[in-house]
Parts: C-alpha cells; structure tokens; sequence
C-alpha cells in the first residue's frame, strides 16, 4: 500500500471520527449585535436539558392555581372521586389553617442536601457521620432513625410523607407532604388540629405531632412533571423516592443520596426490617426506570449515589 493510500485511509477515518463527534453534540449559541458565541453541548448535558426544568415550581404556594388539565391527570392516581372544585376549597382550607410554606435557595449561601432513601442495602453502610454533615437532611415515609444512626444518621430537616406512611415529628423538622388524593390535604389539616376520622385504603392515624408552621405540600404540577418528563410516563405514576431526588434537584447545590435500589436479592426491602414477602418489588412504579436514572445523574456528576455494598 503506497503513501497517497495510506494518508487517504487516514484522513477518511478521521473524517469519520469528527461526523461521529459533531451528531452527539449540539451548540448553545448566545448572539449580540452581529457577533455570536457559541458553546458546544454533549449529549449528557442534553439529556439532563431535556428533562430539568427550572421554573416547575415544587412547592405549593396560596398563589398557586393548579390547571384543571393537571388535576384531571393528578385524580387518576389513586381514583379521586372528588372534583376540581372540591379539589380548591379544600387546598383554600388547608393554607387558611396551616400555612403552607415553600423552600427558597437564599436559605442556605452553600445548600449541601443528603436524600436518605429506605433500601435495605444502608444495613451495614456506616453513613451516618455522613449524612449528618449536610444542611439538608431529606428522609421519607417511614424511614426509622433510633437504633441506626451508625448507618443513617440521626439528624432530620425535612420528613416527606402521606397519610398512610405518616409519623410524629419533632419541633424543628418541616413535614413534607406528598398529596395523591384530596383526603390527604383534608388528612393534613385535621390531623395537626382537631383530628382526622375519614377513610383510606389503610387505616391512617387521626393526629399527629409536627410544626404547623414548618409544613409544605408537593404541587401535584412537579408530581405531573416528574413523571412526564423525567419518566416519560413509565408506570402508573413516581415512587415518593424518586420525586424526592428530583426535588433535591431543584432545591439544593450539592446532592448526595442513599439508600436507594432493591437489595441482594433483587428486593426492595426496608433497612429496619426482615422482608416476609421474598419477591417484593417496586408495585405501580416504575423502580427500575427510576434507578437507571439516578445512575446516569450520579455517573453525569449531578448528585453522589452512595450504594451501600
């Protein structure tokens, strides 16, 4: 094979090279007057673009007005009966007696939060110290802390629940509510004052100990948005898990989670319990979409998955 042939050869492999390069990246373009500055973006930053979006706002405020479109979408969740009406006075009742309040970033000047799942795979990890370190501390459900601070931790800013997983809170603790029907703002309202005595699909407890002045509700908009954008639909609707680490998304500078993903077994148990049911799953979620997710933010660098093996 002669020179011309082989410089040829070359420069066609390297011509391939660069086409191949130029279809995973895209250009972000900023242009004043007649000049233009234009950024190249990969194809993870793309992905990530695709599916964040900033102005969702997570929390709901009094000024607030859910789109009867995304209350017809949020009521197929668990079979709300209840209409869009009923749906607003009933939100109307819970900010005129609890005042709902909403996380801002000026909360904190370095806002480091620490996203504590419930996996079975924290037995044994030792992250407590660790956990314990940051500013935010976000646990869910009921996700137990006495008799494992070694490897959870025992520090608490923010308890996400819902009725049927609902526990007693200290004084300084922010309930977080995750609503997925209108018995659980009515839940909300009457269980942190005169007591709640309706119905679920399991019993709920009448009262509860919290802060009345520390509570924020999820809007059932970033509910809708995690699993549209972010899931693409996958599944009946989010795992409160996965909600939480995309709400750490938007509230937080530095995202580290835990306890996440099934165990050994291919289960997703609980830390603080033996499982009875040996092929346990992840139900109406879609948990295996959900932690492919948070592999690919952990392997972009966006959050630090702490595994637990």
């Amino acid at each position: 094979m002669n020179s011309k042939v082989k410089c040829f050869l070359v420069l066609l492999c390297l011509t391939g090279v660069l086409v191949f390069l130029r279809s995973h990246v895209l250009q972000r373009c900023s242009c004043v007057d007649q000049s233009c500055d234009c950024l190249e973006i990969s194809e993870d930053e793309q992905w990530f673009m695709k599916r964040f979006n900033k102005s969702v706002e997570p929390f709901l405020t009094a000024k607030h007005k859910l789109s009867e479109s995304t209350f017809n979408w949020w009521k197929r969740l668990q079979s709300e009966k209840g209409s869009y009406d009923v749906y607003n006075k009933t939100v109307e009742e819970l900010f005129q007696k609890c005042h709902p309040s909403h996380m801002k970033l000026s909360s904190y000047h370095s806002r480091t939060c620490a996203v504590v799942g419930n996996s079975g795979n924290l037995k044994g990890s030792r992250y407590g110290p660790l956990i314990n370190y940051h500013d935010v501390v976000i646990r869910m459900n009921t996700g137990r802390v006495r008799g494992y601070e070694a490897d959870v931790g025992n520090k608490t800013t923010h308890h996400i629940m819902y009725p049927e997983s609902a526990i007693d809170l200290d004084s300084t603790t922010h309930l977080v509510l995750f609503p997925f029907k209108i018995m659980d703002f009515q839940w909300l309202t009457k269980a942190l004052t005169t007591g709640f005595y309706g119905r679920s699909y399991m019993p709920v407890r009448s009262k509860i100990k919290a802060n009345k002045d520390l509570v924020m509700v999820v809007s059932p908009s970033f509910m809708k948005y995690v699993h549209q954008t972010w899931l693409e639909g996958k599944g009946k609707y989010p795992s409160t898990g996965f909600i939480a680490v995309v709400l750490a998304l938007h509230i937080c500078d530095e995202i580290r989670v835990f306890g996440y993903g099934a165990d050994k077994d291919g289960n997703w148990s609980h830390y603080w319990e033996k499982l009875a049911n040996k092929h346990l799953r992840t139900g109406v979620h879609p948990g295996g979409q959900e932690y492919e997710i948070i592999l690919k933010l952990s392997k972009q660098l966006r959050i630090q998955f702490y595994t637990g093996w």
